[in-house]
């Protein structure tokens, strides 16, 4: 594929009511009326960050995932976005890649949020997970993640063709504090530059029940560092579309990701 096509949903959250967000979502997708592969939700799409997993954990076969596969059937897309998920009597926060035909792929959070007890409640993931879109390659990943730069580094691959970066999209998803959106937007630009990868950040608006406020401010940006979409800090629903020749061209006139240090993730 030349081109992917991201929706980006930013969106308030009704504190730990799924059935109010999935209605408000299932909406806002409805009203999508241009053509796109991939619909991003934000972290915790449907319950708000919550330290209270006993109560909203589902399982993978529960009505939220459900909710997904019938959305991205009906659609006709790959929809995306974290949820609070009980498996195997561990709570992860885990961000689910459904695809049209049912499959689901899987990332569990990495960086538990230690500051709001995160690690307290969820089990930390311990794999990254690439997903694979005709021929684009996406790295995804949650809010906390943002902060460490090794999680998201580039790993060249090689195969019969030669060396070439892993992936060529980084996706976060996040519920990002507007006290902390300096750093948000900082971030998500190293990340682009640094990896040579388009960056994609999906974040939340409104008050939480704990009265911590989101601004939004959700951003697509060039493996240049370029912006190429901000929303406000109001509610939003855009499509942005990302070029594989222009990612080439960068990569081949910028050859930066050649020179990278090799190294390994560890668990």
């Amino acid at each position: 594929m030349d081109s992917l096509r991201f929706t980006l949903v930013q969106s308030h959250l009704v504190w730990e009511d799924k059935s109010a967000n999935l209605n408000n979502f299932e909406e806002k997708i409805n009203g999508i009326q241009e053509p796109t592969n991939i619909v991003v939700l934000p972290e915790m799409f449907s319950t708000g960050f919550s330290m209270q997993p006993e109560k909203l954990a589902e399982p993978m076969d529960g009505d939220t995932v459900n909710w997904m596969k019938e959305i991205a059937s009906k659609k006709n897309i790959i929809l995306t976005g974290s949820l609070i998920i009980k498996e195997d009597d561990q709570y992860y926060n885990r961000m689910l890649w459904v695809l049209p035909n049912g499959q689901v792929g899987q990332y569990n959070k990495r960086h538990c949020f230690s500051l709001a007890g995160e690690d307290q409640h969820y089990t930390h993931g311990e794999k990254r997970a690439i997903a694979n879109v005709g021929g684009w390659r996406i790295n995804l990943q949650i809010c906390y993640d943002l902060r460490f730069p090794v999680w998201a580094r580039q790993q060249l691959q090689q195969d019969d063709e030669g060396v070439y970066p892993e992936y060529d999209v980084l996706l976060y998803v996040a519920n990002w504090p507007s006290s902390r959106a300096h750093a948000w937007k900082t971030l998500l630009n190293a990340r682009a530059i640094e990896n040579q990868s388009y960056v994609i950040g999906v974040n939340r608006v409104g008050a939480d029940g704990n009265g911590t406020a989101h601004g939004g401010d959700s951003l697509v940006i060039d493996p240049l560092g370029e912006t190429m979409y901000h929303a406000s800090s109001d509610e939003s629903v855009q499509t942005v579309v990302l070029e594989k020749t222009k990612l080439d061209q960068i990569r081949e006139r910028f050859p930066f990701w050649s020179d990278a240090d090799a190294f390994f993730i560890s668990e």
